[in-house]
């Protein structure tokens, strides 16, 4: 059976979702900055709400090709526990909620979301690479 009809498929699917409906959430608070503060395009400073918006925006486009990368790989191949990237991968969304609330509100404030959804990438790194290599020594081993 595809990786993709499996349980943990959907719940990744759904997690996948998830993160790309905070991003474009994200995205659309920087248009609404623009226009709240008269920043037009392409300029990518101006007032702070507008900057702190952008960098929340930004910052999140940087680790969301990690995230996803790393979601999918520990999806396909940790089969331990098969639910546990989307977990992971829900807990990421969720610490990215924090910390684009967190940024908003203050800069300094930002550090718990960032925190969280940093040890979340770190865990799907090492999901994947238990996966991988656990399924590295049962191909070879045949």
């Amino acid at each position: 059976m595809p990786i993709y009809a499996t349980q943990a498929g959907l719940l990744s699917a759904v997690v996948t979702i998830l993160a790309i409906l905070l991003y474009t959430y994200m995205m659309i608070r920087v248009g609404q900055m623009r226009g709240k503060h008269g920043v037009a395009a392409p300029a990518t400073s101006g007032h702070p709400e507008f900057e702190r918006a952008f960098r929340v925006h930004y910052n999140t486009l940087e680790a969301l090709t990690v995230f996803i990368t790393l979601l999918w790989l520990a999806t396909i191949y940790f089969h331990m526990l098969p639910w546990l990237p989307a977990l992971v991968g829900l807990v990421w969304v969720i610490g990215r909620f924090i910390y684009m609330s967190g940024y908003m509100a203050d800069p300094a404030k930002r550090s718990t979301g960032f925190t969280i959804a940093t040890l979340c990438q770190l865990v799907l790194l090492i999901l994947a690479v238990v996966g991988i290599v656990q399924t590295w020594m049962a191909v070879t081993a045949t």
